[in-house]
């Protein structure tokens, strides 16, 4: 398998905490890897370091690399603007932005590409289909984005993030907050966008983990336990403390 994205002695600390302490962990491309793991182990630490989110914190420290196109994303000639684009992230909970129709929500980031009226218009209709979302506001696109649906959000935020054609997509428990049809239908999403952009989730459901992944990573008190195919870290886990999770004996 092509990796995608690489972490290396990856480790993240907020002021004297240290919250990820030296992770290895390579991504394939074209595949959707699941990050599980206990409350507090370091699941939305470990991804939003891969996209320079924790720049926004002041406490934050961040050591080791984590290699993409062949650079380390925290050398400091890094655009993080660029890198955003090229790794996007949609969050546990539904943000579109709230003053802003459908339509604009998913233009936002073409335009700030400089793309033509026409292509916007073209871009926001092929990520709406791809988020599984045209059918449903294709006659609302005006409308207030906060008029959709708690799904119907989170969907238009998945739209909103392929608008600027990311190579890499980071979702945070996308569906934590979700029902489970609203649920179904984003996994089912995932599947689809894997043939496009590679998939990364953090998710506390590991039932959502063995459904939807192709990788699966357990990590546990900071610390990657175990990673490699889904199939066999749920039927036969290496490590007796990925076993004592997946079984439920701990977590």
């Amino acid at each position: 398998m092509k990796t995608i994205i690489e972490s290396k002695g990856l480790r993240v600390a907020f002021g004297q905490k240290e919250v990820l302490h030296g992770v290895d962990l390579a991504i394939p491309e074209a595949e959707i890897t699941a990050i599980i793991g206990p409350s507090g182990c370091g699941k939305s630490t470990f991804l939003r370091a891969l996209n320079l989110m924790h720049d926004l914190t002041p406490s934050a420290r961040i050591t080791g690399e984590v290699v993409f196109d062949g650079r380390n994303i925290y050398d400091p000639g890094v655009d993080p603007v660029d890198l955003r684009r090229r790794i996007g992230m949609v969050f546990q909970k539904p943000n579109p932005f709230p003053t802003m129709s459908v339509f604009d929500n998913v233009a936002f980031g073409p335009r700030l590409l400089g793309l033509t009226r026409d292509e916007v218009h073209k871009r926001v209709e092929e990520s709406l289909k791809k988020a599984a979302i045209w059918e449903e506001t294709k006659d609302r696109l005006r409308a207030p984005a906060t008029d959709l649906s708690g799904g119907q959000q989170q969907r238009l935020c998945i739209a909103r993030a392929l608008a600027v054609k990311p190579e890499i997509l980071l979702l945070d428990e996308p569906t934590s907050a979700l029902d489970p049809i609203a649920t179904a239908k984003i996994e089912d999403l995932l599947g689809e966008l894997k043939k496009e952009v590679t998939v990364v989730i953090v998710t506390h459901n590991m039932q959502q983990a063995a459904r939807a992944s192709d990788n699966t990573a357990y990590f546990l008190n900071g610390d990657l336990v175990e990673h490699g195919p889904t199939e066999r870290l749920f039927e036969n886990p290496k490590d007796e403390r990925t076993e004592a999770y997946i079984t439920g004996r701990f977590g």
